[in-house]
């Protein structure tokens, strides 16, 4: 039907500018009745507008900027309970998941690396970050592709960079290896976490490639 007072189209008995009005005339002033009444059917449909976050980047444009001129394949990593242990073990963090998207980068048909998601609570929100990795299983970049958290608190591109060219070992942690990241301490420890777990993933899923027949 078409409300007949702020004429749009909606789906109910009663269109949601009127609603709007009824509830919240005292409280929300709208620049036009039309505004209101497509809030007020966003609100009550569950949609959601969502808006760019300075500092991230999509899955795709990183992977394009990492593996350039390469076929990328997404897959998905579903670890048992041993590989988790295992996993847990050589990177000395906890596990926040079993389940890790990998993707897959070839050139002329070779392997010419690897890139992880670590999907992972920050502080309070959830953080993702792609971890590219080369063939031989050394960090490329580290990229944040989901923040949560508030936008002050998001590692800037100093500290990522700290990661290039890195493989695990004892020095990659925090005030040691990697210099912190001032006002968010958390995020450094979240962001090295992750990085240590994706390089632990890849070792073990690399050893139990190499192992088997």
């Amino acid at each position: 039907m078409i409300c007949n007072v702020c004429q749009t189209i909606n789906f109910f008995s009663i269109c949601s500018c009127r609603v709007s009005r009824w509830r919240y005339s005292s409280r929300v002033t709208f620049r036009s009745k039309g505004v209101a009444c497509l809030a007020t059917l966003l609100v009550l449909t569950g949609m959601e507008v969502l808006t760019a976050q300075e500092g991230v980047i999509s899955r795709q444009e990183a992977l394009a900027a990492v593996y350039q001129d390469a076929t990328v394949i997404r897959d998905r990593v579903i670890l048992t309970t041993e590989q988790m242990g295992a996993v847990a073990a050589l990177a000395r963090v906890g596990m926040q998941g079993k389940i890790y998207p990998r993707y897959i980068a070839r050139k002329d048909g070779v392997v010419v690396g690897r890139a992880y998601i670590d999907t992972h609570t920050a502080k309070t929100e959830r953080q993702s970050l792609l971890v590219s990795l080369d063939s031989a299983g050394r960090v490329i970049r580290v990229d944040v592709t989901v923040f949560f958290e508030p936008a002050q608190y998001m590692a800037p591109q100093d500290f990522l960079r700290q990661y290039d060219g890195q493989v695990l070992h004892d020095e990659m942690v925090i005030r040691r290896g990697i210099r912190p990241v001032a006002g968010a301490s958390f995020t450094g420890r979240a962001v090295n976490n992750a990085v240590r777990r994706v390089l632990a993933l890849d070792q073990i899923l690399q050893g139990e490639t190499a192992a088997a027949p």
